[in-house]
C-alpha cells in the first residue's frame, strides 16, 4: 500500500542539482566504464525485445519482468555495474516505453517506442547505496570490484540527510553527478505568505523571457538579450569552426585522424559550455520572477503557454530561433522554483494577448517593436506587459478571453538575466566578436569611455499608458 503522508508534516518537493566531478585518469576510465555498461544493459533489452518481436511474442516492458530477466544474466555480465545501477537503466527503459504507449493511445502517432541503442546511459543510485562525505562520493560498484571514490567540484547545496539519489551522466564530454534531494516548501511568518487571491500574469518571450504583470499595477521585465546574443555568437563560432576544418573532415566510411578527434572533443566541450551558460541564465531569470512574486505576495501565476507555435513551420532561420527559445524548459524551471516557494502555477491560453487592445478589446496590428499602439482608442503601452496583464485575467481551460478588468502596470522593475555571459558586463562588448578594425570599419575610433562605461545611449522601455481619448 502507498505510504500516507502526515497532514501535519511539512510539504516537500524534489530538487536536483548538477555538480561536476574532478576525477583522475583512472577514475574517469572507470566512470565511463559504468556508463558504457549501462548502455550495454539498454542494448540487451532492445535485442531481447527484437527476438520476441520476431517470434510474435509480447515485448518485455514492465519493470519487474525486466528485473527478472536481468537476474538470469548472472553477476559480472556488465562489468563493474552493480544491480542497483542496472535496475535504474531498466526503470528508465520501462518509463520511456509506457510514456510512448500512453501518447499513442491518446492519438499521437508520432510517439515512438525506445528502439535506439545508446553508447552512454545515465546510471542512478538511491539512498542507502552510496556514501556522500563532503566533497567525496563513493559510487557503488559490482561485488568484487575496488571501491570508487570521486571528488566533487563544489559542495552539494543540500544537507546530506535530504539527499535521496545521485545520477552519474556525461554532458559535453564531461562527467557530472545529479544530486536529487527532498527540500521542504518555504514556510513564511503569519501575514507574509503568498496570497492565493493575488494573481499575476506571465508572458514568455525571447527578448524578455519573463514579463510579469501583478494585480496592484506592479510589473517585472526580465531582459534576455544576453541569452539571445550568446546563441547568436555561438552559432557564428560554430559555423566558422566548421568552415575551417571542412577540408580535414573524413569522408563517409573513413576513419578520422587524431587531429580530427581532438577537434571533435573541443567542439563537444564548447557546446557543453554554451548549454551550461544558457541554462544558468534561465535559472537566474526564473529566480528573479519568483523572488519578485514573493515580495508582492503573489500566490498564483498564470503563465501563457505558447508551445503551439512549435507546430508551425516558419522557415529555417526562424525555426532555429524557436528551438533556441526552449519554451518547455522555461516553463519547467519556473514551475519548480515557484512550487518550492509555495506559489501555484497555471498554464492558460495566451492567444491574442499581444495583439488585443486591453482598453477597447479590438485587434491591433502587430507592432514592429516593443510598443503596442491601438489605432482605435489611442492606447499605448509595452507589448509584453500588456500581454502579461491580459494573461492574468485568463482561466485555465476556459475561453480565449474573459470579462475581467485588465490591470495595466504602472511601476515596472527591470532586471537582466545572464550577467555571467560574455559581453554582458558594463562595456557590453562580447570578447569573441572581432574588433572594428578587423571587421573593416572606417573612420576614427571613438575615445575610451571614462570609468569603463559604455557610450551607447541608455535603453528606454516605453511604459506610458494613455487612456482612451488622450493624445
Amino acid at each position: 500500500m502507498p505510504r500516507r503522508r502526515d497532514p501535519a508534516a511539512p510539504r516537500v518537493v524534489h530538487r536536483t542539482a548538477r555538480v561536476a566531478l574532478r576525477v583522475t585518469a583512472g577514475q574517469r576510465r572507470r566512470c565511463f566504464g559504468l556508463l558504457r555498461s549501462a548502455g550495454d544493459v539498454w542494448a540487451c533489452v532492445l535485442e531481447v525485445n527484437a527476438w520476441r518481436r520476431r517470434r510474435r511474442d509480447v515485448p518485455l516492458s514492465g519493470y519487474q519482468e525486466l528485473c527478472r530477466e536481468l537476474a538470469t544474466s548472472g553477476p559480472g555480465t556488465f562489468g563493474e555495474l552493480d544491480s542497483v545501477g542496472a535496475r535504474s537503466v531498466l526503470r528508465r527503459f520501462s518509463d520511456a516505453w509506457f510514456a510512448a504507449a500512453k501518447r499513442r493511445s491518446a492519438g499521437d502517432v508520432s510517439a515512438r517506442f525506445p528502439r535506439r541503442r545508446r553508447g552512454l546511459v545515465p546510471v542512478r543510485w538511491y539512498h542507502g547505496t552510496f556514501t556522500l562525505d563532503g566533497l567525496r562520493v563513493r559510487i557503488p560498484t559490482a561485488k568484487g570490484s575496488a571501491p570508487l571514490w570521486v571528488r566533487l567540484a563544489r559542495e552539494v547545496p543540500y544537507p546530506v540527510e535530504q539527499v535521496r539519489s545521485v545520477t552519474l551522466l556525461c554532458v559535453g564530454g564531461r562527467l557530472f553527478l545529479d544530486v536529487t534531494a527532498e527540500v521542504p516548501v518555504a514556510v513564511y511568518p503569519p501575514g507574509e505568505q503568498p496570497d492565493p487571491a493575488c494573481v499575476a500574469g506571465v508572458d514568455l518571450g525571447i527578448i524578455h523571457p519573463y514579463a510579469v504583470a501583478g494585480p496592484d499595477g506592479e510589473a517585472l521585465l526580465v531582459s534576455g538579450r544576453a541569452i539571445r546574443a550568446e546563441h547568436r555568437m555561438h552559432l557564428a563560432d560554430t559555423k566558422a569552426r566548421r568552415r575551417g576544418v571542412a577540408r580535414r573532415a573524413p569522408k563517409p566510411g573513413e576513419k578520422g585522424s587524431r587531429r580530427w578527434r581532438q577537434y571533435r572533443r573541443r567542439a563537444r566541450l564548447v557546446e557543453g559550455r554554451h548549454r551550461r551558460r544558457v541554462c544558468q541564465a534561465q535559472h537566474e531569470a526564473a529566480r528573479t520572477v519568483v523572488s519578485w512574486a514573493v515580495r508582492q505576495r503573489v500566490g498564483v501565476l498564470h503563465v501563457g503557454d505558447p508551445r503551439g507555435v512549435l507546430d508551425l513551420s516558419a522557415g529555417r532561420r526562424h525555426n532555429l530561433r524557436l528551438r533556441q527559445w526552449q519554451i518547455g524548459r522555461l516553463i519547467q524551471i519556473l514551475v519548480d522554483k515557484a512550487t518550492l516557494a509555495g506559489i501555484s502555477v497555471r498554464l492558460v491560453d495566451e492567444r491574442g494577448t499581444s495583439s488585443t487592445c486591453p482598453a477597447c478589446r479590438r485587434r491591433v496590428p502587430k507592432p514592429r517593436g516593443r510598443t503596442l499602439s491601438c489605432p482605435h482608442c489611442a492606447f499605448s503601452g509595452h507589448r509584453d506587459l500588456v500581454a502579461a496583464a491580459s494573461i492574468a485575467t485568463r482561466v485555465p481551460g476556459g475561453g480565449s478571453t474573459t470579462l475581467a478588468a485588465v490591470v495595466l502596470p504602472e511601476v515596472v522593475t527591470h532586471r537582466r538575466a545572464g550577467r555571467h555571459l560574455p559581453g554582458a558586463g558594463r562595456s557590453r562588448r562580447d570578447p569573441r566578436r572581432p574588433p572594428r578594425a578587423a571587421r573593416g570599419s572606417v573612420g576614427p575610433r571613438r575615445p575610451a569611455p571614462p570609468g569603463g562605461e559604455s557610450l551607447a545611449p541608455k535603453a528606454r522601455i516605453h511604459n506610458a499608458h494613455r487612456k482612451p481619448g488622450e493624445r
